[in-house]
């Protein structure tokens, strides 16, 4: 339907540029802003598509046809699943929908929409495509069935959307209480361990732990970025040097701005970079030999973008 509607809109600029002879500067605005949002359409579509199919693969390539659960709201859905024997793409639909009408308010209406659709896309996947039985060791079925799920959940949230609606489950509920999302996620996946130990086994309860391991960490790989960034701080009297060291031996940008020493208030520049771990050692020796007295303070980042960024690859 979206790519309808940008075409709708496409052709109403031009109808409107015909009838009240915009200036040429908007018109060339709005024909950029159109074709923006519809690559980053294009985009989404094919990372929420690719989501699902790693998704679907990881569910009836691995957990499935072994019993094994994950947490969260996929975790709920495979555990009715294995007690009731009702199909598991009508439980994906049916158990996701009180979550997604969480996220029409909590997030946005386009997020909950494209999650909608995405959800229903799993259940087809999950019902139509006849994956294969990949594996029947224990342990290969939770590390890579967690990872092939955590995959289909991480990039389908780089397109806009969720397979699993646990995330906006801990979001609602922490703008409701004093609890953080990372508690909410905790205690919503205890209480699916516990239940799963308690109706299945044990042995089956730790599985869907290690199950549920493999996928978040999967799923904080593919939302954080490929790489990881640190941003560094540097104070130091040799400001200028160590500047010009980054440019010229890291191949960085960086921004200067300025600030005053807590103790004697003296004017001081303060340099900011953006690193990849990678390149935290060499950044390191280059200060060093300028200014071993140097002050740093290192934080992570989990993804950036534009700038010098990603223009020179490492040496």
């Amino acid at each position: 339907m979206k790519p309808i509607v940008q075409y709708i809109i496409f052709k109403i600029i031009q109808l409107k540029k015909k009838k009240e002879k915009l200036p040429s500067k908007q018109f060339e605005k709005e024909m950029k802003n159109a074709k923006v949002e519809f690559s980053h359409l294009i985009r989404d579509s094919f990372l929420i598509l690719l989501g699902v199919l790693s998704a679907g693969f990881g569910l009836q390539g691995f957990l499935l046809p072994n019993m094994f659960i994950d947490g969260g709201v996929m975790g709920i859905s495979l555990t009715i699943a294995e007690l009731t024997k009702i199909p598991l793409s009508f439980l994906i639909v049916v158990v996701n929908l009180p979550f997604l009408i969480m996220g029409f308010s909590t997030i946005s209406r386009q997020f909950a929409l494209k999650s909608i659709i995405a959800i229903i896309l799993l259940a087809v996947s999950v019902h139509f495509i006849p994956f294969p039985i990949i594996t029947e060791d224990k342990l290969l079925i939770a590390v890579f069935g967690g990872f092939f799920l955590g995959l289909g959940i991480g990039l389908a949230i780089r397109g806009g959307s969720v397979i699993d609606g646990t995330e906006v489950l801990a979001v609602f509920v922490s703008r409701k209480t004093s609890l953080t999302i990372g508690d909410v996620i905790l205690i919503f996946n205890i209480m699916i361990f516990g239940v799963a130990a308690y109706v299945f086994t044990i042995e089956i309860s730790l599985y869907a732990m290690l199950t549920y391991l493999a996928a978040s960490k999967t799923v904080d790989f593919i939302v954080s970025g490929i790489e990881e960034y640190l941003g560094i701080t540097i104070i130091s009297d040799k400001n200028e040097e160590i500047r010009l060291a980054i440019i010229d031996k890291l191949g960085r940008g960086c921004t200067i701005y300025s600030g005053k020493r807590g103790q004697s208030l003296k004017q001081t520049e303060i340099i900011y970079t953006l690193i990849t771990r990678l390149e935290l050692a060499k950044l390191h020796t280059e200060i060093d030999k300028i200014d071993k007295d140097a002050f740093i303070v290192m934080h992570s980042i989990k993804d950036a973008k534009g700038g010098m960024i990603k223009k020179r690859p490492l040496k």
